[in-house]
């Protein structure tokens, strides 16, 4: 009797945990350990090759061309974890110290060139005391691709300004990477319910969706302002994200895989087979019309025969918002809410 009751308990055992097993809590730790943690490890990577790579232009070891594969694999890392920000990241201030988008009046360059004349050689101290327009990617963007800039030339005035950014990224990357860790972290406040935070796995991945679902409207809003959506259909090419470096069909790319991963995660616990394979549809179609755009953004807003294509590229982030916002939410139950960007 004795050794069948043995043979018996871990059966039991086994029920038990998986009756008390919660999917949600599982998928938002997966999100939690897979795909947002990662990603923020991912970007503070990519902030610390552009100081080694900027350190190395200026000290004349490397030519632009590499300071600018480090400016594009930054920027990718950045733009994919937008659609990851929960948390320390969308707290404080702290992303449009990364990037400031959209630049309606030119700021970036004027307050750039204001700084460097007021302050040459430019401190870190006066870096760091200075505006969020000037501590970011899209200065160091404007300092390395602008026509107006000769960087070759011009780099005693300009290197110290591009060694700062790229110290202050990294500062703030480690920053934001130090808010995750330890008993009062992120990745806790994630996986052990109820907390601070969360009282539950439910709000939790209900804020990861939010974060996830305003990031794709902001990829609408990002290729609907230079089509000139906002602007009774003028074209702005220069709103275009990155437009400088011509990246923006290539930000748009990173952002959708960054929410792609979220969704991955996700589509395992939505009750409705149709939804599940209608929104990988939707992924699969915005990812083809993205990467068959055959020029730069910044180009093809001019020109009237892309508008076509454009539109359908629209089309298809705007379906895929709505497939998520309403229909994904109702499929889970999750209260998605009132979205920041509703009206831009």
């Amino acid at each position: 009797m004795k050794m069948r009751m043995r043979n018996v308990l871990p059966v039991l055992l086994a029920m038990l945990v998986a009756a008390c097993s919660d999917p949600r809590q599982e998928v938002t730790e997966q999100l939690t350990n897979q795909v947002l943690l990662p990603a923020h490890e991912k970007w503070h990577g990519s902030n610390a090759a552009l100081l080694v790579a900027t350190e190395g232009f200026c000290a004349g070891e490397l030519d632009v061309s590499a300071l600018e594969q480090a400016f594009y694999r930054t920027l990718q890392q950045w733009s994919y974890l937008q659609p990851l920000m929960i948390g320390p990241m969308a707290e404080g201030n702290r992303s449009w110290q990364v990037q400031f988008w959209p630049d309606k009046r030119n700021m970036v360059a004027r307050q750039v060139e204001d700084l460097l004349a007021a302050a040459s050689p430019l401190s870190q101290e006066a870096l760091e005391g200075a505006s969020v327009v000037v501590q970011g990617l899209s200065a160091f963007e404007y300092v390395v691709f602008d026509e107006a800039v000769d960087l070759t030339s011009q780099g005693d005035r300009y290197c110290p300004l591009l060694t700062g950014i790229a110290r202050h990224q990294q500062a703030l990357s480690g920053e934001v990477l130090s808010l995750w860790a330890g008993s009062e972290g992120m990745t806790v406040m994630l996986t052990a319910f109820p907390n601070a935070r969360f009282a539950s796995a439910d709000e939790a991945l209900g804020s990861i969706l939010r974060t996830q679902i305003t990031a794709v409207d902001v990829l609408k809003k990002k290729l609907g302002v230079p089509m000139g959506r906002l602007n009774q259909g003028v074209a702005q090419p220069w709103q275009a994200e990155a437009w400088r470096s011509q990246h923006s069909a290539g930000n748009l790319q990173a952002s959708l895989s960054g929410a792609q991963a979220v969704w991955e995660r996700v589509r395992s616990l939505v009750a409705s087979a149709d939804l599940v394979t209608r929104i990988d549809a939707a992924y699969q179609d915005t990812g083809k019309k993205l990467a068959a755009l055959p020029a730069p953004l910044v180009t093809l807003v001019q020109e009237p025969e892309q508008q076509s294509q454009l539109q359908s590229l629209y089309d298809s982030l705007d379906n895929l918002e709505t497939l998520q916002q309403v229909e994904l939410a109702r499929d889970l139950g999750i209260q998605i809410g009132f979205n920041a960007n509703d009206g831009d």
